[in-house]
């Protein structure tokens, strides 16, 4: 009989709930306050539940203030939950045991741990001492990440006079010198170009594979989410609104279809197949329902001089406003 591997990361009814003082307008108000003041709880995280099967790529996804962050320092250790049950590769987060440590990495696009006045490679030996990683492992591993990352013209260079993609790139490598099984990334690919998101997102996804490694990335760029996940988890209010494939996400909150046509011209008619939301230069966006796809789809073909046309569903980013504007999945 096989036996199941337990999940990397198991959560369950987790919550983290702030105390916030309320100052009131007023005089009367403020002196009362000197003696009562008055509280209010604000919920960070309320009662999200999910696991995480080792090795997967998990996009986790919300608007600001949605807790995703919190989420995330409870994952590592760095905040305690107010309730709730958390294990990570079988560790309870907030104890802060070495070997839990030794196997986690936390990265976060809008924070530094690098030392901003010294090169990136002293930065890394700071890490190789701290984490007592051996120095034939740590020379390997620095290989790789170098060549993956393309690091070789920055090791040497202060940090301060790194680009911020490049400052990026070497926080990255700085966080899995000790080749961390459980990676969670927050917006790792924020404020970058085009090109270094893309460059990021590929070495997100061969460190995957390389080293069966479990990530959970959070990330406002959906095309970070549709490279590299299958799965999203998506919270709301510190709420769980949808767990599931990206897939189901789109059958479950799509009730229509885009269809992209390129005419020679556009046409003031086009209403009567469905609501025009762009017509630049013959190039026809078209927003259809789901239903009625293949019939619209007909009749333009065999009423319009179609050059091309695509039947798309619509972006990640209007199924992502459209599980928010829900109140329960």
């Amino acid at each position: 009989m096989e036996t199941q591997n337990p999940p990397a990361v198991h959560i369950k009814d987790l919550r983290k709930v702030y105390v916030v003082s309320q100052q009131e307008s007023g005089a009367k108000a403020a002196l009362r306050g000197l003696v009562r003041r008055r509280s209010i709880e604000v919920p960070a995280v309320d009662g999200i539940s999910f696991d995480l099967a080792p090795g997967e790529i998990v996009g986790f996804l919300g608007p600001n203030g949605a807790g995703k962050t919190t989420t995330l320092k409870m994952l590592s250790g760095l905040l305690h939950p107010t309730a709730g049950e958390v294990k990570v590769l079988g560790y309870t987060p907030w104890k802060r045991d070495k070997p839990f440590l030794r196997q986690i990495t936390l990265v976060m696009g809008q924070r530094n741990q690098l030392v901003w006045d010294i090169p990136a490679i002293h930065s890394f030996e700071l890490n190789r001492a701290i984490y007592r990683i051996p120095p034939d492992i740590y020379r390997s591993t620095l290989r790789e990440l170098t060549d993956l990352l393309e690091l070789e013209p920055l090791l040497n260079k202060p940090v301060r006079n790194l680009s911020l993609g490049e400052r990026m790139k070497c926080e990255i490598a700085a966080g899995l010198l000790h080749r961390p099984g459980m990676v969670f990334l927050d917006e790792p690919t924020i404020g970058l170009d085009v090109t270094m998101q893309r460059r990021i997102r590929s070495f997100i996804a061969e460190y995957n594979q390389r080293f069966g490694a479990t990530v959970l990335l959070t990330s406002h760029y959906m095309a970070d989410v549709e490279a590299l996940c299958r799965r999203v988890v998506v919270i709301h209010h510190g709420r769980l609104l949808f767990d599931g494939d990206l897939s189901s996400l789109v059958q479950k909150f799509t009730d229509h279809k885009t269809i992209v046509v390129r005419l020679g011209d556009c046409h003031a008619d086009l209403k009567e197949y469905g609501e025009v939301v762009s017509c630049v230069d013959g190039l026809v966006t078209l927003r259809v329902p789901k239903s009625g796809t293949a019939q619209v789809t007909e009749r333009l073909l065999a009423d319009l001089p179609v050059i091309d046309l695509l039947v798309e569903d619509p972006p990640i980013e209007e199924l992502i406003e459209r599980v928010f504007a829900q109140e329960k999945p």
